[in-house]
């Protein structure tokens, strides 16, 4: 096991349309929250739906093609690297956040029934 990777690999459905900054002509980032929902039975039996979200970031061209591809609602597959960071909240408090550079995206065509 030499070869460790930091990938992973989601498909989900875009909880919100991007939001881009623009930082120069060439710079800019694109984000997206993803929503995957996990189905079980708890202990009682019950079905139950779990929600998940996922922050996504697309950075220059891939910002580009996010905004071009990816609407609200839409389902999403992509590969990409966790980006763990941590920050100083206004109260003090040191708290971490997860995302996910996005490298690869795919968008499902919507078919009319």
């Amino acid at each position: 096991m030499k070869n460790f990777r930091n990938s992973v690999y989601l498909t989900g459905l875009a909880g919100t349309d991007p939001i881009v900054v623009n930082f120069s002509d060439e710079k800019k980032v694109a984000r997206v929250s993803l929503a995957i929902n996990e189905f079980f039975k708890n202990g009682a039996g019950e079905a139950v739906c779990q929600t998940q979200w996922f922050n996504l970031v697309f950075w220059n061209k891939k910002a580009d093609l996010a905004l071009q591809m990816i609407k609200k609602g839409a389902e999403v597959s992509i590969e990409g690297s966790l980006n763990v960071q941590s920050y100083t909240d206004k109260k003090g408090e040191q708290r971490l956040t997860t995302e996910i550079f996005v490298n690869h995206l795919e968008v499902a065509e919507k078919t009319e029934a």
